[in-house]
């Protein structure tokens, strides 16, 4: 990449799903107010990392005041030396905060088995390595969309993205298996994530409401969890009703 790679973010973060009709006349009238990303589109995809009985994933969908996933995420499908992103994302009262490592598929496989090289003495990696050894996490899903980026021209740390072909596995849980993958939810919709360090502008909320655009609660992992895992794993169910008693 072109540009130095951002490894701290605190923002907010909200989504929203829109029609093929909805994102056709609302992305004509964003025009005035972004362009497009450097990166206008891509592929993401990613591993989930999780307890053996999804306690981080069960946790989030109880919508806490505080809430944190473990992924490892790549731009494309990567290589042997390709850079791959380990990040902790972490959710608090509604403001998001990602600290993230940039390293090969191979070295973040070794942190996160407790094994860091010297280059990864540093304080983002040792709040992985912390939470890997209380949580003790191990790959779970991989999850894999395909993304339209824009940004704002007055202020770039707006951001807005269109993401489709939500899909997901359960098996060959890594990221050099390529991007393929069953459909997460059905139908043609855009998932519309707005992320932006403050207040959203005016602008925006009036093309919003406009549009009766409105903010959904929705979690790639955890819809993937309710409607793929969690349904087919009588295991988890177990737990689940035990824990729920």
């Amino acid at each position: 990449m072109g540009k130095a790679i951002k490894t701290s973010f605190e923002r907010y973060e909200k989504k929203y799903f829109l029609t093929p009709d909805q994102y056709r006349l609302f992305k004509e009238r964003l025009t005035p107010y972004v362009k497009a990303d450097e990166y206008p589109t891509y592929t993401l995809c990613n591993i989930y990392y999780d307890t053996d009985d999804y306690r981080l994933i069960r946790a989030s969908l109880e919508k806490p005041i505080y809430k944190e996933k473990l992924r490892v995420r790549s731009y494309g499908v990567p290589g042997a030396d390709s850079n791959v992103f380990v990040e902790l994302k972490k959710k608090c009262d509604g403001v998001v905060y990602k600290r993230r490592i940039t390293t090969t598929p191979f070295n973040a496989q070794c942190l996160l088995n407790g094994f860091r090289t010297q280059a990864q003495n540093n304080q983002i990696s040792n709040e992985i390595a912390y939470f890997q050894q209380f949580y003790h996490a191990t790959p779970k899903v991989f999850i894999a969309y395909d993304r339209e980026a824009y940004k704002g021209i007055e202020n770039s740390e707006l951001r807005i993205t269109f993401d489709t072909n939500l899909r997901y596995r359960l098996d060959s849980l890594s990221l050099q298996a390529g991007d393929y993958g069953e459909p997460i939810i059905g139908g043609d919709l855009y998932l519309m994530e707005i992320k932006i360090p403050g207040i959203c502008p005016l602008w925006l909320s009036r093309l919003l409401s406009e549009y009766k655009i409105y903010p959904t609660s929705f979690s790639k992992y955890g819809e993937c969890y309710k409607k793929h895992i969690l349904a087919n794993n009588k295991t988890i169910f177990t737990k689940e009703a035990l824990l729920s008693a």
